[in-house]
């Protein structure tokens, strides 16, 4: 039976914001947000029930159990963070266009269809409008495993003959494409050997639930997999790894509003580059176990290249920085002393919204799309502003928190796609938070 809420942002709400106050106290990183939609979507490789837990309660999980749900599977919210799957027999392999163009992630549900149904159509995703975002990628994983494609109106996968394990060489480590990919290959009979595939850590949750489903995975963590296709998969109980992208989030807004905040139960193996990076932004950290602190009172302080040249913050595949935190480094270096040029290098869109931090006092000069300067420390003032976005979102939240006076965000339903009750979270650090209806 499937049971839900109503989502957060579903109204017009807002965020009211009075900034200056530091944060402080101790908060725990919900589930990966990009590790619960792949696996919400690998249940529908097996007829068992699969119990999910930790699984953020958020606007685009919310979407994706829907979306399983239309196609036929049992979904049960049995837990505030804990949901049931079994997708004994579902009615169709046609996803629902309406459903579809409210979440990226619908595009996953074609792996697990067309690997234990032999077909599966599927409408142009949406999601974030944050540039041109290719699903080439996996498209050349279903036809090198023997699917035909036909690209119209929507995308029509078949595999009259069934799936068999082949080489594949992906043409760009796309996670969504990799996780398609191994969904794809886990029932397919013989051997593949999945080749420059993404290894961000979401993609190796979905590797260890497969793996707890029955599925034959090796080289989990790397850039090459070596699948064996099994005869069938079967439930199991996982729990969702902790969202390394929130995580880093909670540490810029401690950061930049000189608070002391302890994350806790955080993977420090999935942190290294994210703590690099940010240290380049002048923001110190402590670990402690599990544990990571922010102390208080930092004077941030870009660290500059050898011989006093402006240094770079880009991202790249996984494990570098990863591109969800472009948007939130831009809000943290308008804090901190010194020049850096951050370079986004996979979303056409996803630094556009630097204008809206500009508006609030940012010294920020956006080259072209993929490349801006930021200049700082900026004294930033409240105002009106829109989130276009998740990150750029969460990004306006931290300019607010740290800005003078009052800032209203609308469109804050794009911030609850990707952070669990976000509000009453920071209430619980001090920050001084509403939502209030438009």
């Amino acid at each position: 039976m499937l049971t839900s809420t109503t989502p957060r942002g579903a109204l017009a709400e807002q965020f009211v914001i009075e900034g200056g106050v530091p944060l402080e106290g101790r908060i725990r990183p919900e589930g990966n947000k990009n590790a619960a939609l792949p696996i919400i979507a690998a249940c529908l490789l097996t007829d068992e029930p699969v119990r999910l837990l930790n699984v953020p309660r958020i606007r685009d999980v919310e979407v994706m159990v829907e979306l399983v749900a239309e196609l036929g599977a049992e979904t049960e919210w049995v837990g505030q963070n804990e949901l049931v799957v079994q997708a004994a027999d579902l009615g169709h392999t046609a996803l629902d266009p309406a459903l579809c163009e409210r979440i990226r992630a619908s595009i996953l549900c074609a792996g697990p269809l067309l690997a234990r149904y032999g077909s599966v159509e599927i409408p142009p995703p949406g999601g974030d409008v944050i540039g041109r975002r290719r699903v080439d990628t996996h498209f050349l994983a279903f036809r090198a495993l023997g699917a035909q494609v036909a690209v119209g109106r929507s995308y029509e996968i078949r595999a009259p003959e069934g799936l068999r394990g082949a080489p594949v060489f992906l043409d760009e480590p796309s996670v969504t494409g990799t996780e398609n990919a191994v969904m794809a290959a886990v029932l397919a009979p013989g051997s593949t050997v999945l080749m420059n595939a993404a290894c961000e850590p979401h993609v190796q949750d979905l590797c260890r639930l497969l793996v707890s489903m029955g599925a034959s995975i090796e080289g989990i963590g790397s850039n090459m997999l070596r699948i064996e296709g099994v005869a069938r998969l079967g439930g199991c109980v996982h729990r969702i790894c902790a969202d390394h992208i929130e995580i880093a989030s909670f540490l810029g807004l401690a950061a930049v509003t000189g608070g002391d905040v302890t994350i806790e139960d955080v993977e420090p193996d999935d942190l290294r580059a994210i703590l690099m990076g940010f240290g380049r932004l002048g923001v110190r950290t402590e670990t402690h176990g599990r544990d990571l602190r922010v102390p208080p009172g930092q004077r941030l302080e870009i660290v500059d290249d050898e011989g006093a040249q402006i240094p770079k913050l880009e991202d790249g595949p996984w494990p570098q920085f990863p591109a969800d935190l472009t948007s939130i480094a831009v809000a943290v270096a308008t804090q901190a002393e010194g020049t850096v040029l951050i370079y986004e290098k996979m979303f056409e869109n996803r630094l556009v919204f630097t204008d809206k931090l500009v508006s609030m006092g940012a010294r920020i000069v956006l080259c072209d799309p993929h490349r801006c300067v930021v200049t700082g420390p900026a004294r930033l003032y409240g105002g009106r502003l829109e989130s276009p976005d998740i990150r750029a979102g969460m990004a306006m939240l931290i300019a607010s928190l740290c800005a003078e006076g009052r800032t209203v965000i609308g469109n804050v339903g794009q911030i609850d796609r990707g952070y669990e009750r976000i509000d009453e979270r920071l209430r619980s650090l001090g920050a001084h938070i509403e939502r209030v209806v438009a």
